[in-house]
């Protein structure tokens, strides 16, 4: 079912909540009910559930929207996810040397939750609401450990999970002749292949999730709910989850894939949202995501009046604050 779809898409840890650690005896199988929950079924709940209305103000994190810009290259975007990720852990680590200073003799083993923290922007106190202290950095150089969301067009790829078969991509194999036309990238997110190009949304969501829900599973759902939120806000209808796999369906075709990455709670990689009818060029060179036999759609399929990528950009901002209980930040 859904959860054993996922199984290659997220880390081979337990939420926070679980027990201490299983004895060796304790089986690959338990240790997999033991992690389970509704939630992980598939129910959204709400970020508030776990955090207070004080805790929801602090979360402010920065916006790089290349949306309505020319497409980026797939190597180029992932080395900046993964400096966003190296100045994440580089704050982990600095606060957790820090909490022992403070508290000596008392062991820790995890960085406690940190609402309101540097994770977040911070406000200038001389100023009004709008006015964000942050370094101004682009998001190549950004490695002060601050939550932050990228939204772009990707140049046409096909990236491949770690554990992905490369049998899926129809007219060549991995590093083949494809790879003149198309770029074809290995990467550490979970899943099968799939394609990114212009047309296409793709969202990176590098976020601690220790400011939000320490949960994988929830992270799924909520990107999900984000997807939903932001079809139905631009008219598409009858956009759902199914029960057996991630991402987003529109009668029976899907619309919109997730694919994710995490380390020490971090995350990278994210989602990616069919939008005109360039996102779909390319597809029919593979089997998307593994499933035989399931086509792909985009946003304008369903639609009277066609919009761009950048405006369905905005209705996803929106769809992310409300999920995430953020307020997204525009870098100028």
């Amino acid at each position: 079912r859904r959860r054993l779809a996922e199984r290659q898409m997220v880390p081979t840890f337990l939420p926070a909540s679980s027990a201490s650690p299983p004895s060796a005896s304790v089986t690959s199988a338990s240790l997999l009910r033991l992690a389970l929950s509704p939630q992980q079924l598939g129910e959204f709940e709400p970020v508030g559930a776990a955090h207070t209305v004080e805790a929801r103000e602090a979360r402010r994190v920065q916006l790089y929207d290349y949306s309505g810009e020319a497409p980026i290259p797939f190597r180029e975007m992932w080395d900046v996810q993964r400096a966003m990720v190296d100045g994440h852990l580089g704050r982990l680590t600095a606060e957790l040397k820090e909490s022992k200073t403070k508290e000596p003799g008392r062991r820790r083993t995890t960085v406690p939750p940190l609402v309101a923290s540097s994770q977040f922007l911070s406000i200038d106190v001389g100023g009004g609401a709008t006015d964000v202290v942050d370094d101004g950095e682009e998001p190549a150089a950004a490695a002060g450990g601050h939550d932050r969301v990228i939204m772009l067009q990707h140049a046409p790829v096909y990236t491949l999970g770690t554990g992905s078969d490369p049998g899926f991509i129809k007219s060549a194999s991995e590093g083949g002749e494809l790879s003149d036309v198309v770029d074809v990238v290995r990467i550490e997110r979970g899943g099968e292949v799939t394609y990114h190009g212009p047309g296409q949304l793709v969202v990176y969501p590098i976020l601690d999730l220790r400011g939000y829900r320490q949960d994988i599973h929830w992270y799924m759902r909520a990107l999900e709910e984000a997807i939903l939120m932001a079809l139905k806000s631009v008219g598409v209808q009858g956009a759902t989850r199914e029960d057996d796999v991630t991402g987003v369906w529109v009668s029976g075709r899907k619309i919109a894939a997730l694919g994710i990455k995490a380390r020490r709670w971090v995350t990278m990689h994210g989602l990616a949202v069919n939008v005109d009818e360039r996102s779909l060029a390319n597809f029919e060179g593979i089997v998307p995501c593994g499933l035989v036999g399931r086509d792909v759609c985009c946003v304008n399929d369903h639609l009277e009046k066609p919009i761009t990528v950048d405006e369905f950009a905005r209705n996803m901002k929106d769809a992310l604050e409300h999920v995430f209980e953020m307020r997204l930040v525009t870098h100028p």
